[in-house]
């Protein structure tokens, strides 16, 4: 684990040195900014869990993909990682959450909207630090949680055919 995350540090550091990719100041960058980033590694890491679950159809993939990187799925997400998280990552979460967005995802509430560019502004602030590995674990906390409450769900639809 340890070795594929220096893997994940090394990536982004080449891209920096190959594109010529000037150190910045994280606190410069606007929130929406931070959630960009952040929506495109967080759907990094989820289609990385998916593949390396094995190899199926594209249709698939994208099924299971798309339920885990939806709007409500995030904001399903921060529940269990509030309480985890540190002071300046629930700034950062806050100030994504709190940014006025000139769009809307077509199938979210503006609550789950807000609270899912919050998530993924705290994805973009992670992974620009250089935290991939508490991205990660915050990342596997939150499917964690979801996957728990999800199963009760199940489990309680069971219980109500009987």
């Amino acid at each position: 684990m340890e070795e594929s995350l220096n893997v994940q540090l090394e990536i982004f550091g080449e891209i920096k040195k190959y594109f010529h990719i000037r150190d910045i100041d994280i606190r410069t960058y606007s929130p929406l900014t931070l959630a960009y980033i952040g929506d495109g590694i967080y759907d990094l890491v989820i289609r990385s869990i998916v593949v390396g679950h094995g190899n199926t159809k594209a249709s698939q993939l994208h099924q299971h993909t798309s339920h885990l990187v939806k709007a409500h799925t995030q904001s399903e997400m921060m529940e269990y990682l509030l309480p985890v998280l540190t002071e300046e990552e629930e700034d950062y979460y806050r100030r994504g959450r709190n940014a006025k967005s000139p769009t809307m995802a077509k199938n979210a509430t503006m609550g789950d909207y807000r609270r899912a560019t919050g998530f993924e502004a705290l994805m973009g602030y992670l992974y620009l630090t250089g935290q991939f590995q508490r991205l990660l674990e915050l990342v596997n906390t939150g499917l964690a949680g979801i996957g728990a409450e999800e199963a009760a769900e199940k489990e309680e639809m069971i219980c109500m055919k009987s």
